[in-house]
């Protein structure tokens, strides 16, 4: 294989992966315990609240979260039909969606955020100083800019 990575970037891919997947699987049994809904609701109401009255297109919803697209229908039909998202039909596609968060999704997303926060600090806060943090932060913003 040519370009074949270093052992160095093997290794990183590898604790970045299992980093990923132990924080959300402790961010999900959280959410559990606390009888509240998973992950996913938890990014998508974050990303529809930031968007405000605008709302978001189910693809740019994909787009910031980390669910699959294909998921993404069903997850906006579980939020509608708690009453926590609508649809709206788009401006100027006629074909094509809005999804808006409602109050009762703005009330659902203040509940999970102290589960969360707490999870932020057990798997963060805890291990790393907010130097250290940052500079992670740097890190990996480098990765994802990168991936576009």
């Amino acid at each position: 294989m040519k370009n074949e990575p270093s052992k160095a970037a093997v290794g990183a891919w590898i604790r970045l992966m299992r980093a990923q997947q132990k924080a959300l699987l402790r961010v999900e049994r959280a959410f559990r315990k606390a009888g509240l809904p998973t992950y996913a609701w938890y990014d998508a109401l974050w990303e529809l609240e930031q968007a405000g009255d605008q709302g978001l297109r189910p693809r740019e919803i994909e787009q910031q979260v980390l669910i699959a697209q294909s998921n993404i229908s069903r997850l906006v039909d579980r939020m509608e039909a708690e009453g926590a998202v609508v649809r709206r039909p788009h401006a100027e596609d006629a074909r094509g969606q809005i999804v808006v968060i409602t109050e009762k999704g703005r009330v659902l997303r203040r509940r999970m955020w102290p589960v969360y926060a707490e999870s932020i600090n057990e798997i963060v806060s805890s291990k790393v100083s907010d130097r250290d943090a940052a500079s992670l932060s740097g890190l990996l913003d480098r990765l994802i800019e990168g991936a576009d």
